[in-house]
This record gives C-alpha cells, structure tokens and sequence, in this order.
C-alpha cells in the first residue's frame, strides 16, 4: 500500500474558529499535518505553542506566504474582511484554500475567488460546518426516509441571549466589514436550507439592530421560497436568528403532510471542542437523551435520538477532494454552495432596506 503524506497545513487566526473548529479536526486527521498557526496576540499564541508543540507559531499573514513552498494548504480563520485579501494571496502563492464562513463579505468577492482557483488550478472551499450538526444529520435522514412526507415548512433558528459582544472586531464592524448576526448566524441558516430544500429567492427580510452600539445587525428574520419541481408547491424557510431571545425557539421546526419534527438546542461538538474534546473523545458529537428532538404524526408524539454530529467529516473529505480523489466537502458555486447563499443575504438586505 502507498504511504500518502499528510498535508502539511497552516491555520490563519485562533480565536474560537481556528482554537475550536479547525485546530483540534486538523490535528486529529492523519491526512494532514498541522505545520504553522498565525496569531498576533501573545496569549494565544501561548496557548497554541502548548498545545500543539510541533506547529510553528507566527505572528502575521506574511508568515505563511514566506512558507508557501513548505505548505499544501492555508485555512482562513480570520475575521470575515480577511478573507478575500487572504484567500486571495495565499492561492496566487500556489496554495488550496479552505475559509471559514461567512466565505466572503461580497458575492463579487467570491466570485473573483472562484475564478482566480480555476486559472490557477487551485482547490478552494468553505467550512459551513452545520451540515455535520446532528439536527441537521437528523433531518437529513428523514427527508431521505419522506418520514415527513411533503414538506411545506422549515422552520430554523439560531437564537441566543447576548447582550454584549463577545469578540472586539465585532463591536466595530460595520457591514462592509462584514459584521453582524446575518453573515454570522444568518450564513449557517441560509445554507442549511439550501441544502436540504433546494435553490430559493427571498420572499421577505427584516434585519435590525437591536443592542446599543450594535454596528451592523443582531436580530434578522428571513423567508425563502424554495424552486419547486412537478406541479409541488414550494417549500418555505422561516430563518430567525437573534441574539435578543432569553427564551430561544427551536433550532429546527420541519413540518410536512405526514407529521413534524422539532428540535431544541444547539449541537454539542462547538461545546466539546471549546472545551479539548476531540473527534476520537469517548462521546464527542453525542448528546444526552433528555435533549432529544420529537416527531410526532398529529396523533402521537415520540423522542427521536439525534445522529451524532460529526464535523471531522469535512476535513475527511477535504483530503480527498485535494488528493484529487472525490469532490469538495462544500462546492463553493453551485446553485445552493456559499456563493449562492451570499446572494441571498445580498437580496435580503437590498428588501429590507
């Protein structure tokens, strides 16, 4: 059997995207190996030099282009008006890409991204890390099933109390910057729906801000009307995310011709990872039962376990779509990919403006 060598790796950034989604995945999977982490903050840097020993830890973007011949991949967990600048740098240095959500502040901005990988001949793709969330697995499962039946509704929602801000670059970033819940919260949302009900338009937006201070937006609220196919009536996405909910709604209300099925809260692995768990922790991506979500036919409601989440799934593919054995964990153009759903967030504002 031929010995394949990792993917020597660099990680751009490690605050909570870099620290708990990308760090810890990277290193946990034998196909890549984690080569060099950019943070400027002398705190960090500590914490990333103890736990992982063997990565070079250096304080700019200039760090890893000066090592780009060392390197096979660049993950950009940046604040989000990073990621074109960055993206775009480190693919003309003659590296893949994989960038964080929102994957950039403007679809303009994606677009020339696209465009520059395929003359270059690079691999580029986006973290939407919640299509390994377990509600979204569990859905996913029984929209394959039609235990549903037809769907009409999708309800989704990301909604929290926070009445501060939890990260300095987001109490300044305006829009332009690419502030706010909707490229935040909103991203996932979008691109869950996508995913699960197909291309869609905007029907209706709201995107306000609520907190004082706020510089860009916290509480949106979003209707999709999903393509139909053969005469079906289209499928609508409710989408809310708010930081303003001291009694958040269910994460996903999906309700179809043949029963519903409705989950509260968030998927643990953010959680566990935060926390050092990894992929190979006993339990890691498992919730306790009592949070189960409920199905239910209009007659008889029962508890129906979660599939586990498993967001290590996407650096399992990553490593094939770069060895170029099977396609990209996130297809960034296709009609429901990343590209797609800044499209969406675009007509969204434009409506409620």
């Amino acid at each position: 059997m031929q010995h394949t060598a990792p993917l020597r790796t660099a990680v751009v950034g490690f605050g909570l995207a870099g620290r708990a989604f990308h760090t810890p995945l990277i290193n946990h999977d034998p196909g890549f190996s984690l080569d060099v982490i950019v943070t400027g903050n002398p705190e960090r840097a500590a914490g990333a030099a103890a736990r992982y020993p063997e990565a070079s830890i250096v304080p700019d973007f200039e760090g890893v282009l000066s090592r780009a011949a060392e390197l096979d991949l660049v993950v950009i967990a940046t604040p989000p008006e990073l990621h074109h600048p960055q993206a775009k740098a480190a693919l003309e240095a003659g590296l893949d890409v994989v960038v964080d959500k929102p994957f950039t502040v403007t679809s303009a901005q994606g677009e020339e991204l696209v465009a520059l990988a395929g003359r270059l001949g690079r691999k580029l793709t986006v973290y939407q890390n919640r299509r390994w969330d377990n509600a979204f697995l569990t859905v996913q499962r029984l929209l394959r099933a039609g235990t549903l039946g037809e769907v009409h509704r999708f309800n989704a929602g990301m909604e929290r109390w926070s009445q501060s801000f939890s990260k300095p670059w987001k109490a300044s970033a305006g829009v332009e910057q690419g502030g706010g819940l909707l490229f935040d919260l909103g991203t996932h949302l979008v691109d869950c729906a996508l995913q699960l009900f197909g291309p869609a338009r905007v029907l209706h937006a709201e995107i306000t801000a609520r907190r004082p201070g706020e510089p860009a937006d916290d509480d949106a609220f979003l209707v999709l009307e999903h393509a139909a196919e053969g005469g079906a009536k289209p499928v609508l996405s409710h989408l809310s995310m708010t930081l303003s909910a001291a009694q958040p709604g269910p994460v996903f209300d999906v309700r179809g011709s043949r029963g519903s099925y409705v989950k509260h809260g968030f998927d643990p692995q953010e959680r566990q990872l935060s926390e050092g768990m990894t992929p190979g922790s006993e339990g890691f991506g498992v919730e306790p039962d009592a949070v189960s979500g409920t199905l239910s036919d209009g007659t008889e409601t029962h508890a129906l376990l979660s599939e586990p989440g498993r967001y290590q799934e996407f650096y399992r593919l990553l490593a094939g779509y770069l060895r170029g054995e099977g396609p990209a964990p996130v297809e960034v153009a296709d009609a429901t990919g990343p590209l797609a759903g800044l499209r969406l967030i675009e007509e969204a504002r434009r409506i409620a403006r």
